[in-house]
């Protein structure tokens, strides 16, 4: 007969405080509390969702009536006590879900129990979970018991809303808040059980799950059983993006690039597609807003340990990173943020998404536009027309042929041209001086052409870096970027080609053809042809910075002072995560 199967979030469950994982904080005071002989009649155990709330209370449970605790605190495993409560045998633990018995009749009762002495082991433990859930009636019945108990007996609380609780029973309760479990933890808790169930499991998957679970071990076990009979024991990347319903990085990644490129339709054809896999409009906003917020994370170094991504995805976030502008990324999240308010009282929830994403394909070219508005409010007036002399008053000339007034026009007085005022009536006219003014400032201030110059190699090379220059003293950081990802080849007498790494960074070329036609022209004085094309060139691949967690910069700085180890061993240290 097959053995009967058992979830992980059974199996697996912590019977030790040092198997408990991620509540370090808890397990070490409680176990202090023992060896001290430091126990307090009334715990409240608060904090999130499967944390290890009810587990710390059975732990502590079996731990106080042990009758051959360890050095370090820990259950034997092995008295009578012990073997009673792994057999749930144990007459000196109650436990009591308040969620079913929340009357003041069941209060009442277990009151009523309080008053017998333990007939084995030294305490009567009493576990209420879910707490909140009793009534004030019942609180009021408990709460003279609580303050004031017989002192065998010990009251641990559990709940997940704290704050529903009577102030009259938190004064009474030594408080543990519980935290969420971090994503490390959770990853490397699930890659022990999956190594031990035989599952062949691979980090982004594992790491996948752990950011699903939300910090709640009990759900991230409860997936990994379900993927595992998902995927028949193999757990890869796509397998269980596809189990969980979840739309992987690649989908973020290709809609950025269109919206970066302006390109609505392809946008939107996206938008259909991932529709017609069944996936929500908001869970398409949500995680486009998450993964902008991963890209803006990127811009700085500092914000590395807030990036919740597997690590084989970082080097494609920093790259990524590198070619939106901050001021991009923060108007597409207010944009998105607004969206997700409006999309629950949008009556056509798929319109209101791809005008979403519509404003999202012009956010880029607003910005430039609000970038290039603040310059040019910062621009003071052309030296060439600030140094130009100031023409003074002239009486209009007019032809000879002219000069005869007509009939009714003897009394019509002779208009004067003031400069930087249009003649008032239907005679304007200009004087001479005024023209040849005006002439001599244009002049002055055309671009000055260079001498004609031949267009070889270092040619074109020495004036494409000028022109990123430009590019970069004008702000245009994204289009820096690109054209710096890009080289200039002479292809023909009056012919540039840019080669580019990929479709995206092609478009970009396209965009600036006509501009980087007109910057060749006034420096060579040659009607340059601006060609592109997409070539992998291997003098334009670019290192990505390595991402290193904590464990490994503390491995690199105690590769360099050794003493640094011997310090954190001899101390017990543990490094944050």
């Amino acid at each position: 007969m097959a053995e009967n199967y058992i979830v992980s979030a059974r199996k697996y469950r912590p019977q030790t405080f040092d198997t408990v994982v991620g509540q370090e904080h808890i397990t070490t005071t409680l176990k202090n509390a023992i060896r001290h002989q430091h126990l307090a009649h009334a715990y409240l155990f608060c904090g999130p969702r499967g944390v290890g709330k009810t587990t710390c209370a059975r732990i502590l449970s079996k731990t106080i009536n042990c009758e051959n605790p360890t050095p370090d605190m820990e259950a034997c495993n092995v008295c009578v006590s012990c073997q009673s409560f792994r057999n749930n045998a144990s007459f000196n633990i109650f436990e009591l879900d308040a969620a079913s018995n929340n009357s003041v009749d069941d209060i009442r009762e277990l009151v009523n129990q309080v008053r017998f002495a333990p007939q084995q082991g030294k305490y009567k433990i009493y576990i209420i979970d879910e707490v909140h859930m009793l009534t004030t009636q019942a609180f009021n019945a408990f709460l003279k018991t609580l303050e004031e108990p017989p002192p065998y007996a010990i009251f641990i609380l559990a709940t997940t809303e704290k704050h529903k609780i009577l102030p009259t029973i938190l004064s009474r309760c030594q408080i543990f808040d519980f935290k969420r479990i971090t994503l490390q933890d959770i990853v490397q808790h699930l890659q022990g059980i999956a190594s031990r169930e035989g599952m062949i499991a691979q980090e982004a998957a594992l790491h996948i799950i752990a950011q699903k679970s939300e910090g709640c071990m009990r759900d991230a076990l409860s997936m990994l059983d379900r993927i595992a009979s998902f995927t028949n024991g193999q757990l890869t990347y796509t397998a269980t993006m596809e189990h969980l319903n979840m739309l992987d990085a690649d989908f973020y990644f290709k809609l950025t690039d269109f919206l970066l490129s302006q390109d609505v339709s392809s946008t939107l054809l996206e938008l259909d597609a991932v529709l017609e896999r069944g996936f929500e409009g908001i869970v398409i906003l949500e995680g486009l807003a998450e993964h902008l917020r991963n890209l803006l994370l990127c811009k700085d170094q500092r914000m590395v340990r807030l990036l919740d991504v597997p690590n084989d995805h970082k080097p494609v976030y920093y790259e990524k990173a590198n070619q939106m502008p901050p001021s991009f990324v923060l108007s597409a999240l207010n944009v998105l943020n607004d969206a997700e308010l409006g999309y629950k009282n949008a009556r056509s929830k798929r319109l209101h998404v791809e005008l979403c994403l519509i404003r999202l394909c012009y956010l880029l070219q607003a910005t430039q536009l609000a970038d290039v508005k603040k310059n040019d409010d910062r621009v003071v007036a052309s030296p060439a027309i600030s140094a130009a002399p100031k023409p003074t008053p002239a009486v209009a000339v007019s032809s000879p042929a002219t000069e005869a007034p007509r009939p009714n026009e003897s009394a019509r007085p002779q208009t004067t041209s003031i400069p930087g005022k249009p003649a008032s009536g239907n005679n304007r006219r200009i004087s001479k001086g005024l023209m040849e003014d005006i002439d001599a400032a244009v002049s002055s201030a055309a671009p000055v052409v260079e001498e004609k110059k031949e267009l070889t190699e270092e040619v074109a090379t020495a004036l494409y870096e000028q022109y990123k220059q430009q590019l970069q003293a004008d702000n245009k950081s994204v289009f820096h970027a690109q054209f710096s990802a890009m080289k200039v080849e002479v292809a023909g007498a009056d012919e540039l080609r840019l080669v580019a790494p990929n479709e995206l960074t092609e478009e970009y070329a396209k965009e600036q053809r006509n501009q980087l036609i007109d910057f060749y022209r006034s420096r060579t004085g040659i009607m340059v042809r601006v060609t592109t094309e997409v070539r992998q060139d291997p003098s334009l691949q670019q290192a990505q910075p390595a991402v290193l967690s904590k464990t490994e910069i503390f491995d690199v700085l105690a590769a360099k002072n050794p003493n640094l180890r011997t310090l954190k061993d001899s101390l017990n240290l543990q490094i944050e995560y």
